[in-house]
């Protein structure tokens, strides 16, 4: 109760910050204790809004789904959208907001900065989230938060371990120092890396537009290893098209997901674009064919990625815990608290649950709140 006050006082004092919150969010923030509330804090307007939008959509679409399909046991799901501009200072007034207007559940934040402070306030009040996209290794460091997306650790193992299966001798490394989501998986991939290859590094940090010294750096480097989001990776590639060898492979993970569909210029770079993914945007069968089929039909494709796709089963992994765990015998009333709830969650997530989805068959979750499922090596452009 405590921490629900205090978080009412911050209402209090940024309201009309918070109206304006609302307005970008489009959701109507009235509980009328007839739905069960799923809040998200991401970035609907900004740099980053591909990815932040993608969640909003996709979970909106999993949302109309299953009330299409009569909810559950007849009580449906409303979905509350705030928007932080990928600016972590956003997220504690939009915490707030969503607090006061009835949020049971989460999917916590879209990106990794915003992420670590909604883990700190989603902590204080036992409020259940899974994230779809929020990377960072410590966004679920309390019992309460869960990933549906790979932890920065596990992407940066991953990626070692790829290269390590390589006939590869020497890489180059392009990440950014003072991005909490880039040297997260830039540490974790360099501690798991093969001591017999060789790294040159490049560093960039901030908003830095002119790339020629990394580019400079890295010119005889055929594999490059890019931790970055896609926005810096299209500006390197555009400035470097013409000095890295066009039969070189630039490599990055989730925050990949993007270039296809934002890079105006994708078409033009000769070298090939890979990324580690959990979802093919590609796919022309199964479910992720079905998950692409609807959502371009609603929205388009230039919103398309996997952190749309995440945030679909994340919504329908929730719906599916909460069903199973009212088939186990637990109650779960439309008006329960966030923390009751959370302790229901909290055990289905750290039992035997498993969810198949699109992004993943068989899912489960460690204890610390790190998803367990397949990854591969998802080419995003060939060599011209």
């Amino acid at each position: 109760m405590k921490a629900i006050l205090k978080r009412l006082a911050l209402f209090v004092t940024v309201a009309a910050m918070l109206l304006s919150f609302a307005s970008c969010g489009g959701a109507n923030y009235t509980k009328d204790n007839t739905e069960y509330v799923i809040g998200f804090s991401g970035p609907l307007t900004g740099g980053a809004a591909i990815y932040g939008v993608a969640v909003q959509n996709s979970a909106q679409m999993a949302v109309d789904e299953i009330n299409a399909a009569g909810g559950l046991n007849g009580i449906k799901f409303k979905l509350l959208a705030t928007d932080d501009t990928h600016d972590a200072s956003k997220v504690s007034a939009n915490y707030a907001n969503m607090l006061e207007s009835g949020m049971q559940i989460s999917l916590g934040t879209v990106t990794t900065s915003p992420g670590l402070e909604f883990t700190k306030l989603s902590k204080e009040d036992n409020v259940f989230f899974l994230t779809p996209s929020a990377s960072g290794d410590k966004i679920p460091e309390f019992d309460n938060g869960f990933q549906m997306c790979f932890a920065d650790g596990n992407q940066g193992k991953v990626a070692a371990d790829y290269v390590n299966s390589t006939k590869l001798t020497k890489i180059g490394i392009f990440y950014k120092s003072d991005d909490p989501y880039s040297n997260g998986i830039y540490s974790q991939f360099k501690e798991n890396l093969s001591s017999s290859i060789e790294t040159v590094e490049a560093v960039f940090t901030g908003e830095a537009q002119d790339f020629s010294a990394q580019i400079s750096a890295l010119k005889d480097c055929s594999f490059i290893f890019m931790p970055i989001y896609y926005q810096p990776a299209s500006v390197f590639m555009t400035q470097a098209k013409d000095i890295i060898a066009p039969n070189a492979v630039y490599y990055g993970c989730d925050g990949f997901d993007g270039l296809a569909g934002q890079f105006e210029d994708f078409s033009v770079i000769p070298q090939e674009v890979s990324m580690l993914s959990h979802f093919d945007s590609n796919a022309t069968e199964g479910v992720a064919a079905e998950f692409i089929k609807k959502y371009t039909e609603k929205y388009g494709t230039d919103t398309l990625n996997q952190f749309g796709a995440s945030a679909y089963d994340c919504v329908y992994a929730i719906y599916n815990a909460m069903k199973a765990a009212i088939d186990s015998g637990k109650t779960i009333d439309v008006t329960i608290s966030a923390s009751d709830l959370c302790e229901i969650l909290k055990a289905q997530f750290k039992g035997e649950f498993k969810y198949s989805g699109v992004t993943g068959t068989d899912i489960t979750w460690e204890d610390n709140g790190y998803v367990s499922k397949g990854a591969v090596k998802y080419t995003l452009k060939t060599a011209n």
